[in-house]
């Protein structure tokens, strides 16, 4: 089976911006989670792994959500909500896809 591709990106954007958050703020905190789940979702895409994709993506979009509840900031946490719930849905629809196919 090939890589996600698509999932890799993500995986790229959830590194990408828990980086640019230290570098910015200073924030340990945002360093550590956007590895943390970056490496989680680049192991789903890398490997294929539905569930440990919709994990990584799920609880982002959650986390994300309630600070974009808390402070309607688009940025980071609106665009990072958009893109982990559409990470979900992706995620989702390549499971129902595979459950027809068995």
């Amino acid at each position: 089976m090939a890589v996600d591709r698509i999932g890799l990106c993500y995986a790229a954007l959830v590194t990408a911006g828990g980086i640019i958050g230290f570098i910015k703020a200073g924030s340990t905190t945002s360093l550590a989670a956007g590895l943390l789940f970056g490496l989680l979702a680049a192991l789903g895409a890398y490997l294929n792994n539905t569930w440990l994709s919709l994990g990584a993506s799920g609880t982002l979009s959650v986390v994300m959500g309630q600070r974009f509840l808390n402070s309607f900031k688009f940025m980071p946490a609106g665009l990072m909500l958009i893109m982990s719930v559409l990470m979900v849905l992706k995620t989702i629809s390549t499971m129902t896809k595979r459950t027809r196919q068995s």
